[in-house]
């Protein structure tokens, strides 16, 4: 994919840097992430846009990736403002009162031994595999939960950046 046919990629590595930032920012909340994304343009298409995401993601100190946690809700309970989280989301649109319950409890016990907010790539994923894959992360040690945290922050980096470059900002 050239820039040619994603419109929202052309936007991208000709925007002005503050309005690149402010659409990286709704993609990941971690300012040094958009930071290495903004010197990286321009991306001649989508693999070398998604590339730099993955190296910048992987670049992420502890504090960036606090930093990018503060900016995604909880599983279940996406603010109502937020469409993209939402979209997401979906799996737990239609959750049983009981699976809800659930997923508010072990979001409350993971932020208990983690110490921030359970994050996944829920997009795809039904209600009951959401609160699985909360449950087995309950599990991990912290080092290889962190792991995890950064790789299903990659995932859902690359998923937006997807759709940025595909359908534009208001994507």
């Amino acid at each position: 994919m050239t820039s040619r046919s994603a419109p929202g990629l052309t936007w991208l590595n000709s925007s002005e840097e503050e309005a690149a930032r402010a659409a990286l920012h709704r993609v990941c909340a971690a300012r040094a992430w958009a930071t290495a994304l903004l010197g990286a343009r321009p991306f001649p298409g989508l693999p070398q846009l998604l590339d730099a995401s993955d190296t910048a993601v992987a670049a992420l100190t502890a504090g960036d990736v606090d930093e990018a946690l503060a900016g995604h809700p909880r599983i279940g309970r996406p603010e109502p403002s937020d469409a993209v989280s939402s979209r997401e989301q979906r799996g737990m649109a239609d959750a049983s009162e009981r699976l809800r319950a659930d997923m508010l409890e072990l979001n409350l016990a993971y932020q208990e031994k983690f110490g921030h907010t359970f994050l996944v790539c829920a997009t795809g994923l039904t209600g009951e595999q959401l609160r699985d894959a909360a449950r087995h992360r309950l599990d991990n040690p912290p080092e290889r939960e962190r792991e995890a945290v950064r790789t299903e922050l990659g995932k859902i980096n690359r998923l937006r950046l997807t759709r940025l470059a595909e359908e534009g900002v208001a994507a």
